[in-house]
């Protein structure tokens, strides 16, 4: 697929500015439990401790979207991935950076759902907004979550 053909599920627009954040460089899917309870436990303690359901909800939201970009960068990207989360407003940017500039984000189009890639359609569904850009020869995968 190439940046001209890529998914309007998914369109091309460079992420919202947003503060460093949180940031890991990633290079196996191996490392995903490590840092989903890293990041869980940092959107815990940025939402002062609260435990009611919205707040968890809205944790998990966060690491699933996360764990579903890095894991598609991770699989389908190629080397060099690093993946970040920051507060933005009223959201959390998840950001995701891959070696792969000449392959957009691709939701699965007629695959039965048993066989998975649903994640993209998930986090556009969850997400305010979301795209993909490619800066050089690197592509940033991302999406805002309301907090």
């Amino acid at each position: 697929m190439t940046r001209e053909s890529a998914s309007p599920l998914w369109p091309s627009s460079a992420p919202p500015d947003a503060p460093a954040g949180l940031t890991w460089p990633l290079t196996h899917v191996a490392e995903l439990p490590r840092v989903r309870g890293q990041l869980r436990r940092h959107l815990v303690a940025a939402l002062d401790g609260a435990e009611d359901d919205a707040a968890a909800e809205l944790v998990d939201r966060v690491v699933l979207a996360f764990d579903e970009m890095a894991s598609n960068a991770l699989r389908h990207g190629g080397a060099g991935v690093a993946a970040r989360v920051a507060p933005h407003g009223e959201s959390w940017l998840v950001e995701v950076v891959d070696s792969a500039a000449v392959r957009p984000p691709s939701p699965a189009i007629g695959r039965d759902p048993s066989q998975g890639g649903l994640g993209l359609y998930l986090i556009a569904e969850m997400s305010t907004a979301h795209g993909w850009v490619t800066r050089g020869d690197t592509k940033s995968v991302w999406a805002l979550l309301p907090r």
